[in-house]
């Protein structure tokens, strides 16, 4: 009967069961697309990895083969220049570390090595080396090639042995013992049994014995390459000695690789340098080999080396793209077989062809036919080149009688024993716990790749682990639980903005709920919310302003709509989440559990209690979740008389493991871009902050300026920041810190310091999240950008908006990156991410921006010229006078005023434009002549821009938008820079400053439109009264807060579909007459903190006036310093273009690339000008071009590793009719 009433209950309303709800799924992320280039890209680079392994491989081995003393492509006297292709392939490998070495030792780290370490490496690498030269530039060819594709994989014998040593000392004598001990003892086999194929083939050859015994030597010396894949496990748990011997060599390691390469240079010169004249060959022959002969040599040499740097580049991808086994290992294990049967394959087809040419029934043997065919050849490369290799290949086995099954069987065990050999002692790859973008320090033991061998030291370099059953406990080891702080700043923000940001991090509780155990995270978002009280005539206190409150009837809307995602179509939907209402000395505080068990905290701040503004309420966020919810719990410890040491380590892992989520109120986001923030930060313990790429939102012409401008500062801009140094600013509408890095010295506290004088509110105040990353740039830290990270955030609609925000972002940018500058030489000594080439990049940049007013005075000169047919210089006076005007009239009039004109001016510079743009087209159309500079810059940019947005699929459609950017340049480089500077002195913030009503008498501002109201019961916090007088019994919530359950003031049934109730309410029945407090200590904190940090600041009349002086002094010595070198430039310009002074003159061409006999002349400035712009763009693209490929790397590895979260599945409807007659399927 209870639950008959219960049914009836739920089915009270069946006809309302319809909603109205906001898109809560991924609906700008094309998935469909990006799982096809998932797989186009994991297939690609399995492809290049086999296919570059076989063209190194073969070309080695083709080099190896001209080298041996029988074969006629090369003659005898010529083998020496194959025999210095070898040498140069295996020391190029050692260059390209040498320079990569000095490099990083010149602007990272430098420590030198103690003499201990020293010895140890460059004695073995002295073996190494000798046993690489040897093995190939003496033994190998005097050997056949299939011994020489299959001796190469018996390298594989002392990391056989090592991994069997480790395995007994780690004591986990297990199966995954098995394949290194049955590999050692193969490879072993494959010795024997090469010995015996050529000893016992002619016992009495010494010369073959000889090279035999240096083969298997050296050999054996160059498996002693890869110690290091083991020493370090060796080391554990034994002598200290061995252990600071391991990390000596790990500190210094660009060092010790700059000495290795070095000796490994040297020693392979000696070796060739010894082995020529030993062999009875000059190297004067060298420079007289026929160019064919040359050719041939070059071309096989050149494919050798490039086909392997190649391979070693993409092997790294594959390894971080999370593909080991389907793009690395499989690859590298063919690649193997390939190469011995793309070797031999031509030589049983010749065979076959030349017994079947004969018409004989007689069986012509293989030692026949390299009798009469092979040994009788012509020596002179007038067949085909393929021909001749071929026939130099089957030269090398007709010392075998391939006839003989003895041989065969002999040479044929020696290369099944050595290729199964390398596959057991490298099969722990496959089980290789591998994080998403793995640094390569972390994947490859050594930098240095082997250009002989190249798919063996991949495998081989491949980093070991222990092997064991349980996989859990490396993957624990490597993905360390983190704690990441969502922290998000609101004002004024509209309804549609709060639903944005707040379903964001209702979505990031549903993917990642804070009760699953395989989490890698935990988090915890909170929201402050500034000046968010209001006084009202005739209440004993202040109340939620309109805003506030519209925050908590959207947390309601969008509790009730995740909470009721699974629900049943006839059920009861739950709308109330778990709440506790808390005072707090800053004003009150709303914790709200989410449907998944994370916690939602909203901070509301009273600026009568409280500072207020965005930074200080970063400051608020800062030292409550890093000082005191991070230190406060090691303080106590210390005090319970806790290990120091033991609490210091601690401490130090949990503030790398802590990260905060820099918010904007307006920010809409994916799981998936945290995830992908956060893997860049665990990765890279140096790195403090990393952005994500920022879309702007909204509709019009100004929202489609910025996209184009977001979208070109983020693929050019940004990424030549991220390639070649550090990016300089991360936004605060959605970046990633380490609490680490924001608790480092000069970081934090600094970031707490009022701004006492006129410089410091524009670079403090005016653009908070740029100063703070230049803190943490001073202070050593890393600033990464990912592009695959998206976040949206509103833009400003209309241009007195855009002006004001540019206003605050133009002055803030140029004050922060003079700052670097002026300390670039502590700046790039400190930070290892930065160096001084970089610096000068970022010089250039500011020079830029400082002469952009410049710039577009002589392009709209360009422009009248062009129009107008009058001189260059009548032209330059005319494209001055307008900037100069509104210059003037900004001194004088109102920002608003300023900005109207710049509206009309916009305009009439955008028709300008038009003009110009489709005069030079049709110019170049009419007279078919693309070599003047405007032609050039147009066509140069255009194919720049078209060919980025194609490297950016998800956003080609914002290319069409260029156009309108194209059109609005003057307005955003020349009227604009103007209006930022002459309103320096402006410390306003500009943007949402509509402030509501206070007090009774005056009409209260609409709240943002709702679809309907709060059940009267829930959330009293919409409208607080301070009455501390009258309090009701209360009960204590498990975390240690008070939380308040309010009773329903209105009974009766409640529609299914509805998240808040439709029943209008009086306004009285909000009020909320019982409060909770914080714990004493908390208490005590936010006292101690507010009197220190963020007492609310007097209002001095005095300092404010004060200050207002220093700031427009301020401006009008900038503004004075600025437009003067302005004008200077301008003055230049003009002075080339009268006097004609060192004139550059330079040939037009038509559309077949023919002069056409005019010239066209432009003056050195200008020349200057382009052409350094033309080199500042090609380095964005490049670094563009870098990123990309990284970013794709990182994205496929996400896509590999991170389960994309199921859409929830309607209920099908037999699942509905079970539900309704109670039948269980």
């Amino acid at each position: 009967m209870e639950e008959h009433r219960e049914r009836n209950e739920e089915l009270k309303r069946p006809w309302d069961t319809c909603r109205e709800v906001p898109v809560i799924e991924d609906a700008q992320t094309p998935w469909k697309m990006i799982k096809l280039l998932r797989i186009i890209s994991l297939i690609a680079v399995a492809i290049f990895v086999f296919g570059l392994a076989l063209c190194s491989k073969t070309s080695f081995l083709l080099l190896v083969t001209l080298s041996h003393e029988d074969t006629k492509t090369l003659s005898s006297e010529q083998k020496p220049l194959s025999l210095l292709c070898i040498g140069c392939s295996l020391v190029a490998p050692s260059v390209l570390l040498l320079l990569k070495s000095i490099w990083k030792a010149c602007y990272k780290s430098s420590k030198m090595p103690r003499k201990s370490t020293i010895a140890l490496v460059l004695f073995i690498e002295l073996l190494v080396s000798l046993g690489v030269a040897v093995l190939t530039i003496v033994a190998m060819p005097h050997l056949d090639i299939v011994t020489n594709a299959a001796i190469l994989n018996g390298v594989a014998v002392i990391s056989s042995f090592l991994q069997v040593v480790v395995q007994c000392a780690a004591r986990k004598i297990n199966c995954f013992l098995l394949p290194p001990a049955i590999a050692l003892i193969l490879i072993v086999l494959g010795y024997a049994l090469f010995v015996l194929l050529y000893v016992w083939k002619d016992p009495s050859d010494v010369g073959m014995a000889l090279w035999v015994g240096l083969a298997v030597g050296a050999s054996i010396l160059v498996s002693f390459n890869w110690w290091e894949n083991y020493f370090q496990l060796i080391c554990d748990n034994r002598s200290n000695f061995l252990k600071n011997l391991f990390k000596d060599m790990t500190k210094c390691q660009n060092v010790l690789h700059i000495l290795c390469s070095l000796l490994r240079v040297l020693v392979t010169a000696c070796v060739l340098g010894a082995y020529v004249p030993l062999a009875k060959m000059d190297w004067k022959v060298v420079t007289s080999i026929p160019s064919r002969e040359t050719r041939v040599v070059v071309i096989i040499v050149g494919v050798q080396l490039i086909s392997s740097v190649l391979c070693h580049w993409f092997a790294l991808v594959a390894c971080k793209m999370h593909a080991l086994r389907r793009c690395f290992v499989l690859p590298l294990y063919l690649a193997s077989l390939a190469v011995m049967a793309l070797l031999i394959t031509p030589v049983i087809v010749n065979h076959q062809d030349f017994r079947t040419s004969l018409n004989t029934t007689e069986n012509i043997s293989f030692t026949g036919y390299c009798g009469e065919v092979v040994e009788l050849r012509n020596q002179t490369l007038k067949d085909s080149v393929f021909t001749h290799l071929v026939y130099d290949v089957t030269q090398t086995l007709c010392f075998l009688d391939m006839s003989d099954i003895t041989d065969i069987g002999l040479l044929t065990g020696a290369a099944a024993s050595w290729w199964i050999g390398l596959v057991l002692s490298t099969l722990y790859i496959c089980n290789l716990t591998v994080y998403r973008i793995q640094k390569t320090q972390d994947l490859f033991v050594r930098r240095l790749y082997e250009g002989a061998f190249i798919e063996q030291s991949l495998l081989l370099n491949t980093r070991f682990q222990i092997q064991t059953k349980d996989k859990s406990h490396r993957l624990k080891e490597i993905a360390n639980d983190a704690m990441i702080y969502l922290c998000a700043t609101m004002w004024h923000e509209t309804n549609e903005e709060m639903m944005n940001i707040i379903i964001s991090i209702f979505r990031l509780d549903k993917y990642r709920p804070k009760a699953e155990e395989t989490k890698d995270f935990t988090f915890e978002a909170h929201i402050y919310f500034d000046d968010a009280f209001e006084s009202v005539e005739g209440s004993p206190g202040r109340r939620l302003n309109e805003y506030a409150k519209s925050l908590v009837l959207i947390i309601t809307e969008v509790y009730g709509i995740f909470e009721n995602i699974d629900k049943k179509v006839f059920q009861t939907q739950s709308q109330i989440p778990e709440q506790s209402l808390i005072r707090t000395p800053y004003g009150g505080r709303l914790v709200v559990t989410m449907p998944h068990g994370n916690n939602l905290i909203v901070h509301y701040k009273d600026k009568d209690l409280i500072r207020h503004k965005k930074r200080w309420s970063q400051v608020m966020y800062l030292y409550y979740l890093l000082g005191w919810k991070l230190m406060t719990k090691y303080y106590r410890r210390m005090q319970a008389r806790e290990d120091e040491e033991t609490l210091r380590e601690e401490i130090q892992k949990e503030k790398r493991n802590t990260y905060l989520l820099a918010l904007d109120g307006d920010t809409d986001f994916q799981p998936a871009a945290v995830m992908l923030l956060i893997d860049r930060l665990k990765m890279y313990t140096r790195v403090g902050a990393a952005c994500g790429r920022i879309h702007p939102t909204g509709s019009g012409p100004i929202v489609w300026f910025q996209k184009f401008e977001y979208a070109v500062s983020h693929w050019l801009q940004k990424t030549a920041e991220h390639v070649y140094g550090c990016v300089l600013c991360s936004p605060g509408c959605f970046s990633l810190f380490r609490a680490e890095a924001l608790m480092d010295d000069n970081v934090m506290k600094t970031y707490s310091n009022k701004s006492i004088k006129a410089s410091h509110c524009i670079q403090y105040d005016q653009g908070e999240d740029r100063w703070l990353c230049t803190l943490l740039l001073k202070q050593g830290w890393r600033v990464e950008y990912n592009a695959a990270s998206d976040a949206y955030t509103n833009a400003p609609e209309d241009f007195k908006e855009l002006y004001n925000q540019r206003r605050r972002w133009g002055p803030s940018t140029m004050a922060n990156v003079v700052d670097l500058l002026g300390s670039s030489t502590v700046l790039s000594k400190r930070n290892p991410s930065i160096s001084k080439p970089f610096m000068l990049y970022q010089l250039f940049a500011i020079i830029s921006g400082v002469l952009a007013p410049a710039t577009i005075c002589l392009m709209v000169a360009g422009s009248l010229s062009l129009l107008l047919k009058i001189p260059s210089a009548e032209a330059l006076i005319l494209s001055v006078i307008p900037p100069t005007i509104y210059l003037g009239l900004c001194f004088k009039l109102k920002p608003d005023t300023q900005i109207t004109i710049a509206a009309v001016l916009s305009a009439l510079y955008a028709l300008l434009m038009l003009l110009v743009t489709a005069s030079i087209i049709g110019s170049m159309a009419k007279e078919e002549n693309i070599l003047t500079p405007s032609s050039v810059f147009i066509i140069a940019m255009s194919i720049i821009y078209v060919f980025t947005a194609m490297m950016h699929p998800q956003e080609v459609s914002l290319v069409f938008y260029g156009f309108l950017y194209i059109l609005c340049i003057p307005s955003a480089y020349l009227l604009l820079t103007i209006y930022s500077m002459v309103n320096m002195n402006c410390v306003s913030w500009g943007t949402r400053e509509v402030k509501p009503a206070a007090g009774a008498a005056a009409a209260p501002p609409q709240a943002p439109e709702q679809k309907s109201k709060p059940h009267a019961f829930f959330f009293p916090f919409l409208l607080w009264f301070w009455h501390e007088s009258s309090l009701r019994p209360s009960q204590t919530s498990e975390d240690g807060r008070e939380s308040v359950n309010a009773e329903p003031t209105q009974g009766g049934p409640q529609p299914q579909n509805s998240i808040v109730d439709d029943i209008a309410q009086d306004e009285q029945g909000y009020m909320f007459e019982l409060t909770a407090f914080v714990l004493q200590e908390e208490e005590n904190f936010w006292k101690d903190f507010q009197e220190k940090y963020l007492l609310p600041l007097p209002n001095d009349k005095e300092k404010q006036k004060q200050m207002h002086d220093e700031l427009r002094q301020l401006r009008n010595r900038i503004s004075f310093s600025f437009f003067f070198i302005n004008l200077l430039w301008l003055v230049t310009a003009f002075i080339f273009q009268v006097l004609n002074v060192l004139p550059i003159r330079i040939n037009l061409v038509n559309f077949d690339l023919t002069e056409t006999g005019e010239t066209f002349q432009i003056e050195p400035t200008g020349f200057m000008f382009i052409l350094g712009f033309a080199l500042s763009v090609l380095l964005q693209f490049l670094g563009m071009f870098y990123h990309r490929v990284s970013t794709l790397i990182h994205y496929v590895a996400f896509l590999n590793t991170e389960l994309r979260q199921q859409k929830d599945k309607e209920k099908t409807p037999l699942q509905v009719l079970a539900f309704l007659f109670d039948i269980s399927l």
